[in-house]
C-alpha cells in the first residue's frame, strides 16, 4: 500500500533511474515478439467469440434436433436441489457446459491445425523453388578462358 508512493518519490529524485526504466520498458515494448504476442493475443479473443457463437448458434441446434430436441448447455447432475424455503442453490454438476467446451476447443484446434498446415504449405513451396545459379563473375569467365586455352596447348 505505502509502496507505490515511494516509488514514486525515488523515481522523482532521480531522474537518471526514471530515464533508463523508460528506455528498457521501450526496448521491452518494441521487440517483435511482444507485439506479436499482443496481436496474437486479441485476435484469438476475437476469434474464440466467433468460435463460441459458431458451436453455440450453428453446431449444437441441429446436433440438439438429432439427439431428439437435447440442449447440452442445460444438462446437467444435480447433486443437491434448491430450496426456496430453506433458502439453499442447487448444486450440480452441469455436464453439458463441459461438452460444448469441448466441442469448442476442437473446432479451435480443427481451424489452428488449417491455418497452420496452409502455412507449412507455402514454406515447402518456396523451399522447393531452387534459386537460379548465379552467372560467372567476370574472374571467373576470364580464368575459364585461361584453363581452356593452357588445355588446348598442352594437347
Amino acid at each position: 500500500m505505502f509502496l507505490y508512493p515511494k516509488c514514486i518519490i525515488l523515481l522523482k529524485d532521480k531522474p537518471e533511474k526514471t530515464m533508463a526504466i523508460v528506455k528498457e520498458f521501450k526496448e521491452f515494448i518494441s521487440k517483435g515478439n511482444v507485439v506479436d504476442l499482443a496481436v496474437g493475443v486479441i485476435i484469438g479473443a476475437a476469434f474464440g467469440k466467433i468460435i463460441t457463437s459458431l458451436v453455440d448458434d450453428v453446431l449444437m441446434p441441429p446436433i440438439g434436433y438429432l439427439t431428439g430436441g437435447v440442449d447440452f448447455a442445460d444438462k446437467k447432475l444435480v447433486l443437491i436441489t434448491a430450496d426456496a424455503v430453506n433458502k439453499v442453490e442447487e448444486v450440480a454438476i452441469r455436464y453439458g457446459n463441459f461438452i460444448n467446451a469441448v466441442i469448442q476447443f476442437l473446432i479451435v484446434s480443427l481451424c489452428i491445425f488449417a491455418v497452420i498446415k496452409a502455412i507449412n504449405a507455402l514454406k515447402r513451396k518456396e523451399e522447393a523453388a531452387p534459386a537460379a545459379p548465379a552467372p560467372p563473375s567476370a574472374e571467373e569467365t576470364l580464368l575459364a578462358e585461361i584453363r581452356d586455352l593452357l588445355k588446348s596447348q598442352n594437347k
